[in-house]
């Protein structure tokens, strides 16, 4: 069981990196998480950085809300907040590094040791042998004083081959095991042989709610990490991984700015980049949630302000354009003055057309002026923050599509410690209620910022 005092919690912890991207680090956490939670343990899962796509995932393994965590986007005292209080009702708490271990400022190993989180190593070594044990040797010591778990080889060919890796590490008591390759083929029968368990697309993972047999994959990796020393580890054991999280001395106090205030948030196939922790922050703004798809449903529900997050709109022309009751919907309630808060895919959808990767047109729901155009490179990618009515707000940017424009630019946003630029930066448009950007935004920054966008200041 989790110990806590009134100042600390105590919970066993892991951060599971790994040296670059691709090499297993969403599959290996979700394995694990689903591994001790199909046992009864209570496992919460966060995620390092800004993404919104592999906590779908680990939220179906844990059972559990995961939230991101980020020394900028969050602040250090967020994050030490959020990972309190996980620790006080969990028996493992797993974060999910992004990109490689050492990679962005701040990075996953800064993470690490802000908060002394032992961290695990998950490295592809389908490729390799005696080399292994370097680059463990070299993810472990590059960095004085970083926490160590030890390092997990990750699509493994062979009993042998695991064999020439274990015996190429420097330390022994590295060795966490060796996870063969895991094909969807090994347990659910709808993928093809040789594809990925875990598959892709432009943005990253395919969320798991889009497949129907997201928990079979999920299993068969935890089966498959069952076999290996990680897997096998007890609640006792993994008591020499426990982590004391200090409470915060001051914890930050969430205005009720959206008191008295009903919010509807977008939430279907083609818009689900959802902060959990956003959510939860208009909930403590005082707003009531609720909950619509622009896909499918024919109308808004009562509301005072919609917000309409980022997805995949572009995959999903046909639908958005044929809802034409919604497309009425929210062009009534921007025409009534209610605030509309649109971001990057909810954005997009607003626009009068896109111009889709294979040169076609589509039409969408046109309450902004001008059209996106899809892109196969990636379009702008990295944190962002923008400034609202004289609060900033932290976040970050990822898209394929540009946009063309007429509708009033009101602000920009900025990289970390740079000034706004004229010409740089992603645009915050404004036409009459509407908000829109491709701004991903962190509500937990700056909800004085957030009720500015939805209104919460202004009379009804």
């Amino acid at each position: 069981m989790t110990l806590a005092t009134a100042t600390a919690a105590r919970c066993p912890a892991l951060l599971i990196a790994a040296p670059a991207s691709g090499q297993g680090k969403t599959t290996v956490t979700a394995a694990l998480a689903r591994l001790h939670a199909r046992q009864g343990r209570r496992v919460r899962v966060f995620k390092c950085g800004p993404d919104f796509l592999d906590p779908h995932w680990h939220q179906l393994a844990s059972g559990a809300p995961v939230h991101q965590l980020d020394l900028w986007m969050n602040g250090a005292a967020d994050c030490a907040q959020r990972l309190h209080d996980a620790a006080r009702d969990s028996d493992l708490i797993l974060i999910e590094g992004v990109m490689g271990l050492f990679d962005g400022s701040p990075s996953a190993a800064d993470l690490a040791r802000h908060f002394g989180v032992p961290v695990l190593a998950v490295v592809d070594a389908s490729a390799m042998a005696g080399t292994f044990g370097a680059l463990a040797y070299g993810l472990r010591h590059y960095r004085p004083g970083l926490p160590w778990a030890g390092v997990l080889a990750n699509r493994v060919g062979s009993a042998r081959h695991a064999d020439m890796l274990r015996d190429g590490l420097h330390d022994a008591d590295d060795w966490m095991g060796a996870l063969m390759r895991v094909q969807p083929g090994n347990a659910p029968t709808t993928a093809k042989a040789g594809a990925a368990l875990l598959p892709e697309r432009h943005l990253g993972l395919v969320a798991a709610h889009e497949l129907d047999d997201s928990l079979q994959r999920l299993d068969a990796a935890a089966d498959a990490l069952a076999a290996t020393p990680l897997g096998q580890m007890t609640l006792e054991d993994l008591q020499g991984w426990a982590v004391d999280f200090p409470a915060p001395a001051s914890p930050v106090a969430v205005p009720a700015l959206l008191a008295g205030r009903t919010v509807a948030v977008g939430r279907d196939a083609a818009f689900c980049f959802i902060y959990a922790a956003n959510v939860q922050c208009l909930e403590q703004m005082g707003a009531r949630v609720v909950f619509f798809s622009p896909l499918h449903d024919a109308a808004l529900p009562d509301c005072y302000a919609v917000w309409l997050p980022g997805g995949y709109p572009e995959l999903h022309t046909a639908q958005i354009a044929a809802n034409t009751t919604m497309q009425a919907s929210l062009r009534a309630h921007a025409e009534a003055g209610k605030p509309l808060w649109a971001e990057c895919g909810g954005m997009m959808a607003l626009f009068e057309s896109i111009t889709l990767a294979d040169g076609s047109a589509a039409p969408l729901w046109g309450l902004l002026p001008g059209r996106v155009t899809m892109q196969k490179r990636l379009a702008a990618l990295g944190p962002q923050q923008l400034t609202v009515a004289g609060h900033t707000l932290r976040g970050h940017t990822f898209h394929y599509s540009t946009s063309d424009s007429s509708a009033p630019v009101v602000a920009r946003t900025a990289r970390p410690h740079e000034a706004v630029a004229p010409d740089a930066g992603e645009a915050l448009y404004q036409q009459g209620s509407i908000h829109a950007s491709y701004f991903h935004a962190w509500f937990p920054s700056s909800p004085e910022a957030v009720a500015h966008l939805l209104g919460g200041q202004s009379k009804a």
